[in-house]
C-alpha cells in the first residue's frame, strides 16, 4: 500500500466511527498523528489531511515515532471529537 493510499485509510477508519456517533470531521476538536518518516512524508500526509479536515482546524500534534504496532504502518491518528448538546437534533 503506498503512503497516500495508507493516509487515507486511516481517515476513512476515522470517518467511519465519526460517522456511527452521529458525527463529522467538523466535530474533531484534537488530533494527534504518529509517523515513522515523518519528515519524508509530512508535506503527502499534510494533503490528504486537507481532504478530510477543514477550518475551524482542531488542535493538531504530529508526533515522529520509532515504530508503530502494525508491520507496515507509517501513520497512527488519534482524534477527539466533541458533541454539540446545544444542538436539537
Amino acid at each position: 500500500m503506498d503512503l497516500e493510499e495508507q493516509f487515507r485509510q486511516a481517515f476513512e477508519k476515522i470517518d467511519a466511527v465519526l460517522r456511527e456517533a452521529g458525527l463529522d470531521f467538523g466535530s474533531v476538536v484534537e488530533m494527534t498523528s504518529y509517523h515513522i518518516g515523518l519528515r519524508d512524508h509530512f508535506d503527502r500526509f499534510c494533503d490528504v489531511r486537507s481532504e478530510y479536515v477543514s477550518e475551524p482546524f482542531p488542535a493538531w500534534t504530529a508526533v515522529e515515532v520509532a515504530g508503530l504496532r502494525r508491520i507496515g504502518a507509517v501513520v497512527e491518528i488519534k482524534v477527539v471529537a466533541s458533541i454539540d448538546t446545544s444542538r436539537p437534533e
